[in-house]
């Protein structure tokens, strides 16, 4: 397949990545909004589901990128290094979280694609408006500027690195839903230990 197809099939998933992060957020925020509520069947469902997909994505973004530098050839600027060294470690990270049903590892993973959302969307922009004396992270060698990929007049590299972040702190959030009522609630006196002492008459 063609360097071309396959930055089609890579904008694809993009743009799909983004749509499925405007869902799941709106979803949360619906849900957190009827709190005292049972979730319904089909969140419950989405909440299982939520880490596993969180794994795909993580692993696709990473093999995209392999796919970029290791056969395409791109060579990968400083910029593209900082956000794989964001993605890259996720993939072991939400692999383990899958496999144990660990849901409470969602901060860590929110706060990791963070970072890596916020420098893909300076990536983004600096792709989209090139600053006339380019970018104080740029070489020579790898310009941070260069439009490797330029579909539909916006998708490049680091914008599609950005709806996988993005994608992945809204599969987090979502997660969330699922631990909403696992705050134990106070024992009340009469539930409390049976065994406490009483005053001698």
């Amino acid at each position: 397949m063609s360097t071309q197809a396959m930055s089609l099939f890579f904008t694809f998933l993009a743009l799909t990545s983004l749509l499925g992060a405007a869902g799941f957020l709106i979803l949360s925020g619906a849900n957190r909004t009827s709190q005292g509520k049972d979730l319904s069947p089909t969140v419950t469902d989405l909440i299982r589901l939520a880490l596993p997909l969180a794994w795909a994505v993580a692993t696709v973004s990473t093999l995209g990128s392999l796919y970029y530098s290791e056969i395409a050839k791109f060579k990968p600027c400083p910029l593209c290094w900082y956000q794989r060294i964001a993605m890259y470690p996720l993939v072991l990270l939400l692999g383990i979280a899958t496999v144990r049903r660990d849901r409470s590892i969602r901060g860590y993973v929110a706060a990791q694609a963070g970072v890596g959302a916020a420098i893909a969307l300076y990536h983004s922009f600096i792709q989209a408006f090139p600053p006339e004396g380019g970018s104080s992270f740029c070489t020579v060698e790898a310009p941070c500027t260069e439009r490797y990929v330029w579909e539909l007049g916006f998708v490049s590299i680091p914008f599609m690195a950005l709806s996988g972040f993005l994608f992945i702190i809204s599969l987090m959030v979502f997660t969330g839903l699922g631990e909403r009522s696992s705050t134990p609630t106070p024992l009340t006196p009469a539930e409390g230990d049976s065994s406490e002492e009483t005053c001698p008459t």
